[in-house]
């Protein structure tokens, strides 16, 4: 019986009333979603056939946000909302109307929702000497029947008839092939052609009976000849000699610390576990794990131990990332909806006014969101802006990491106790990264064999980074330095469309947003698959929160005895890459610079406009400064200027000391955010400067002119086309349709009856297509 504030399904299963009559299926059968009144839509929204309410902006945009599709229909439209769609010479159009690569036609993977890409293909006709899988794909002959799956559907394997006569240990093989019963030889009767069941000098001869026949440890004899053993926990070195096996070379071998002994291994737990009597893996002592997730809409969680479900933020528009920060209770999210990053305490959540908006501007697609726990920051990933950037957890100060080098960011993890981040790309040349915590030391850990690294996810104990590929639909997991590589899962079943990824104990947790539901599996080999939740609608991201998930660890910016690490913005982990490695670095705000104490923040580098006449090429100063050297013809020009730091209200200017044969004038106008700094010098011939001054007015005057006009120019054009574009993105696999108008800088969120395998990377519907090259 369920508890008063449960509903019972149909099915006999229990929910929490507030799930009742909320548009979704939780009770699997529909009994939550039937008896429901009818909605009444807003007055700026339309109202689908089956009830549901979308903003009335979404109707008529190419794109059905309706499970039935009613606010693209031709009686609503006036118009085939698909015939209108085409797509770009690089893209193929499936009979729905949507658009994918063209590389993606015929490739063996359903790519449109229709499948119509992989309709009418031409038979694929493999070489002489290779295999034709079942999906068309080929491979080489050889391949096939070797107990290795190397066809997408297996089909390499299926069908083989693998027998070796002489397998069986009862069976004796003859030198001329043949294969006898053991009992035969040596029985004095021929049972080989060429006698090799019965040699004279070695039927009846113990060779274990001189000197252990020179084995190391067992001797067993045969009836011809004989053969060396080992214990258990030794192996054959060469064919006498027993050498220990290291069972800890196994990164497998335990659940967590392996200790290797002579002929045997013990397994240990961390601190903070305990080993399991049955299982034999370490379990977290404490208070019971739970997982966090969210489903665009609402963010949710699941009790690991009582399998309790229940809501933690409801009325979401479309939250793809989360992250906890557990030692202060806390959850963070991106709303791609808003373009803004939240936070607050787990348990007030629901409570719109307990909601902090930690990022409000710059913001574009943020998909990624990971908490360094120790040091106090957040690290997000944008696909839009394609970069990563850090601020702190407050949001008051924050500065973009990463701006190159980026397609399609997507899911982001830090390791604050190492001071390192990892990141995965799906875009073109899809990969994982890995950089410090203050975004120095960027390096590729995977390039190959991955396609759309969706979810990445850390485990902080072993050491490995574990990560789901929607494309290739498989779970892999790596060393943090890229080595043993690991393929854990590969099902089109359990893994048809992962998203989220997460990792705790011996399990490891994903969401999958085709078969609406949450998996877990061990995290060793793959192995014991289940499903914890099923019905979900869209599940995206999702976290573990638990103490030892983020385990405490000194703040290096705190251990400083100067608030912040002496650093007047922000102070950063820095990895310890080499024993000289500092424990942290300063870092300014975008468009800012670091002076000489590599502390204090200063404006940017002014854009200088110089006029140079030489003498010679000899100045001292009597102040510190720093050095701006530019080259003009072949002459070699320095201008020293004082840098303006974030505090100071004014630029001081720098005296020279000139010899008297030196004639310089350097006239400069920078400008460094709203303060402008002109610079004079000159010795004490006036006519000379007034000419020199003259010359560059006129030169610098029309310069202006001109850039002035350009970029009127560009700003007009800009403006046009913002006014004439309208696009539709559909990422993998969040769909962040961007309706781009003059006055509306909103995004607006597609919805699917299915969500199948959509990826198309772009539709443009615009007068000049912006799309891939």
């Amino acid at each position: 019986a369920c508890s008063p504030n449960e509903f019972q399904c149909s099915n006999k299963s229990c929910i929490s009333m507030i799930f009742v009559c909320d548009g979704d299926n939780d009770c699997g059968d529909g009994s939550d979603e039937r008896k429901c009144s009818p909605l009444t839509c807003n007055p700026n929204e339309f109202q689908c056939n089956n009830s549901v309410c979308i903003p009335e902006l979404w109707v008529c945009d190419n794109q059905p946000d309706c499970e039935d599709q009613s606010d693209e229909s031709v009686e609503k439209c006036g118009y085939d909302a698909k015939a209108l769609n085409t797509c770009a010479a690089h893209e193929f159009q499936c009979s729905n109307g949507e658009c994918i690569h063209l590389n993606w036609k015929c490739d063996g993977d359903e790519d449109c929702k229709d499948k119509s890409d992989e309709q009418d293909c031409p038979l694929v006709t493999c070489q002489p000497d290779e295999f034709q899988c079942g999906d068309g794909t080929c491979i080489h002959g050889a391949k096939q029947c070797d107990k290795v799956h190397d066809c997408p559907d297996n089909s390499d394997e299926a069908g083989c008839i693998q027998e070796s006569a002489c397998e069986s240990p009862s069976k004796f093989q003859c030198k001329s092939g043949e294969c006898i019963d053991g009992g035969k030889v040596c029985d004095s009767h021929r049972d080989c052609r060429d006698w090799s069941d019965e040699p004279l000098k070695e039927c009846g001869i113990n060779e274990c009976s001189m000197n252990n026949g020179g084995c190391s440890h067992i001797c067993k004899d045969l009836k011809i000849g004989y053969e060396c053993e080992c214990p258990l926990g030794y192996k054959l070195l060469d064919k006498k000699t027993c050498g220990d096996i290291d069972e800890c070379e196994n990164p497998d071998a335990c659940s967590q610390i392996c200790i290797n002994y002579k002929g045997d291994y013990k397994c240990e737990c961390y601190e903070g576990y305990e080993m399991d009597t049955l299982s034999k893996n370490c379990k977290a002592v404490g208070k019971s794990p739970y997982l966090i997730f969210t489903n665009r809409h609402e963010v949710r969680k699941i009790d690991l131990v009582k399998r309790d479900y229940s809501r933690i933020i409801p009325m979401l528009k479309n939250v793809v990332a989360l992250d906890v920060e557990v030692s202060t209770n806390r959850i963070y999210w991106c709303d791609l909806f808003y373009r803004k990053i939240y936070s607050a305490y787990i348990d007030k959540a629901s409570d719109t006014a307990e909601q902090v908006i930690l990022i409000d501007s710059q913001l574009n697609s943020p998909e990624g969101l990971a908490i360094d726990w120790v040091h106090k920051n957040i690290y997000w990933t944008d696909s839009g802006n394609k970069t990563i950037s850090v601020a702190t957890a407050d949001g008051s100060r924050r500065r973009t990491l990463f701006n190159s080098d980026l397609s399609e960011p997507r899911a982001i993890a830090v390791d604050p106790t190492r001071r390192f981040m990892y990141w995965s790309d799906w875009g073109d040349k899809a990969k994982i990264e890995k950089a410090g915590l203050n975004g120095v030391g960027r390096q590729v850990l995977v390039t190959d064999n991955i396609e759309w690294p969706n979810g990445i996810t850390l485990d902080l104990l072993n050491q490995r980074l574990y990560w789901v590929d929607s494309k290739l639909h498989s779970l892999s997991c790596i060393d943090f330095n890229g080595s043993n590589r690991k393929v854990l899962i590969s099902s089109v079943d359990d893994l048809s469309h992962p998203f989220g990824l997460a990792v705790f104990e011996d399990r490891v947790f994903w969401t999958d947003l085709e078969n609406e539901a949450i998996f877990s599996a061990n995290r060793l080999n793959g192995l014991d698959i289940s499903i914890l939740a099923e019905n979900l609608n869209n599940p995206h991201d999702i976290v573990v929160f638990h103490e030892l998930k983020q385990p405490k660890a000194p703040d290096s910016c705190e251990l400083s005895p100067q608030p912040n690490g002496g650093c007047e913005y922000l102070c950063l982990p820095a990895p310890q890459i080499s024993p000289h490695s500092p424990k942290y670095t300063c870092a300014c705000p975008d468009n800012m610079w670091l002076g000489p104490d590599m502390k204090k923040c200063y404006k940017d580098l002014p854009t200088t406009s110089t006029t140079v006449l030489v003498s010679t090429t000899t100045a001292s100063r009597t102040a510190s400064t720093t050095t701006i050297t530019s080259v003009i013809g072949s002459a070699n020009n320095t201008t020293e200027v004082v840098p303006k730091p974030v505090s100071e209200a004014t630029i001081t200017t720098p005296s020279f000391h000139l010899p008297s044969t030196t004639s310089i004038l350097i006239d400069s106008e920078m400008t460094t955010g709203n303060s402008n700094l002109s610079q004079h010098y000159a010795n004490n011939d006036q006519g000379f400067d007034s000419t020199v001054t003259a010359a560059v007015i006129g030169i610098v005057i029309p310069v202006v002119v001109i850039g002035l006009l350009c970029m009127g120019g560009y700003l007009i054009w800009r403006n046009w086309k913002r006014k004439n574009t309208k696009s539709m993105n559909f990422d993998n696999p969040v769909y962040r349709k961007t309706t781009e108008e003059e006055d509306e800088d909103e995004i607006h969120i597609g919805q699917t009856a299915q969500i199948g395998h959509v990826y198309p990377a772009r539709v443009a519907l615009s007068l000049e297509d912006d799309g891939l090259p």
